[in-house]
């Protein structure tokens, strides 16, 4: 059905579609910022699902400014650096010095979490907040842009309602039906990569496996020309956190598919055998085909309607950047936003605006990880030559841009 325009909605009311980590961001945000939030996700209950991330410090700033960092960190872990490495050999590349280092340089901590822990972080501050109203089991199935606002048309336990809002936001995922709204239906490109998820266990023989190759208290990645693995620490070091990304066909449609690992084994037939020990010894495998949306497609209608994270954006997790982005893009939103309640429209331009040159330098990067990562022959070699030779440092330095913004510093210094 079509929503009808309903009643005149106040400027200072907001409707999130998707209870994720994009939506509790942008419901916090919003209510930090003196709106009254309505969060509806469609799930009639929020369960424990995914795996680990990495929260660097353009994130994290935002998490401590939210008020949701001091719930986050006894569960989570500080690394003290991230380790590059050769699979076929182990031998170290480059390290990135993180821990207290990373706090003094960029204002902020690096943290890596299991995104379980930090979805129950933000709901506890969701839950104090008397600004937010979360409703399981709603789903948004339409909406209309008026002059009065926006009405919301939900389907609520087979009952239909309509809110009025000044704006809605999408944050329903790479998925998302509201997105088609904005631009062509057209589906996310599968992007010939699938990441192998593990969760080992702290003393089981896996991560007993990877004790001898990895310090426990770092992020390491492998990198070879037909895979790259990454491991670190999460659940206050009780669990260890595997991905693998390898080339391929795509083994399913589904995002996440109990799988045999006979192909991940095949892929990490050139690693050094503690690896492939490893990882023969961890288990159960889940796969992920990897999508990617158009980041150059539009994400907002003047008229009052914004998509954030994967919604307006899908990525790679080549630059482990897709909750920081997510975040970085929930806190802008609602910055811009304050700055005239009753002119959506600008704000919402100035968001795509500001946000554009971000994305595509973090996509850029991406694909530069993906590169070099998965690189071979001379290009590898080159690769090892020039991470050993760069001073810690300078491989900070390097992260500056990344890891030193201040994603609401546009709106807030205006």
């Amino acid at each position: 059905m079509s929503a009808a325009p309903g009643g005149g909605a106040p400027s200072r009311q907001v409707v999130v579609a998707g209870a994720g980590i994009a939506g509790l961001t942008a419901a916090l945000a919003f209510a930090a910022r003196g709106f009254s939030v309505q969060l509806y996700e469609r799930a009639p209950a929020l369960e424990e699902v995914g795996a680990g991330l990495q929260l660097s410090p353009n994130a994290t700033r935002i998490l401590r400014r939210l008020g949701v960092l001091d719930a986050l960190v006894p569960a989570a872990v500080e690394p003290e650096a991230i380790l590059l490495k050769r699979a076929s050999s182990l031998a170290t590349l480059a390290r990135v010095p993180l821990g207290p280092a990373a706090e003094r340089r960029w204002g902020a901590p690096y943290l890596v979490a299991h995104r379980a822990d930090l979805q129950s972080a933000l709901l506890a501050r969701v839950a104090r907040d008397p600004d937010i109203r979360l409703v399981l089991g709603a789903a948004v199935r339409d909406v209309a842009c008026h002059a009065r606002g926006v009405t919301v048309s939900l389907d609520h336990g087979g009952a239909v309602k309509e809110v009025g809002c000044r704006l809605l936001v999408a944050a329903d995922g790479v998925w998302s039906e509201l997105a088609r709204r904005i631009r062509p239906p057209v589906a996310c490109r599968f992007t010939g990569y699938t990441a192998w998820r593990a969760m080992l266990p702290a003393g089981g023989a896996a991560d007993r496996a990877l004790a001898g190759i990895r310090p426990a208290d770092a992020v390491a990645a492998f990198l070879h020309r037909d895979f790259h693995l990454v491991a670190y620490p999460v659940r206050a070091g009780a669990a260890t956190n595997l991905v693998a990304v390898t080339r391929g066909a795509q083994l399913s449609s589904q995002w996440a598919n109990r799988m045999e690992t006979a192909p991940l084994l095949a892929a990490l037939a050139g690693a050094a055998e503690p690896l492939r020990r490893a990882v023969a010894a961890a288990g159960p495998w889940t796969a992920w085909p990897l999508f990617e949306s158009d980041w150059r497609q539009p994400w907002t209608e003047p008229g009052g309607l914004a998509l954030i994270g994967d919604a307006a954006h899908a990525m790679t997790p080549f630059a482990a950047q897709g909750a920081a982005m997510a975040i970085e893009d929930a806190a802008l939103l609602a910055a811009l936003v304050a700055e005239s309640p009753d002119a959506v429209a600008p704000a919402l331009a100035r968001f795509e605006a500001l946000r554009r040159p971000r994305l595509r330098r973090v996509v850029g990067r991406g694909a530069f990880n993906r590169f070099t990562w998965h690189a071979a022959g001379p290009i590898a070699l080159g690769r090892d030559l020039v991470l050993r030779a760069m001073p810690a440092a300078r491989l900070a330095a390097d992260l500056d841009w990344l890891y030193g913004d201040d994603a609401t510093a546009p709106a807030d210094r205006r």
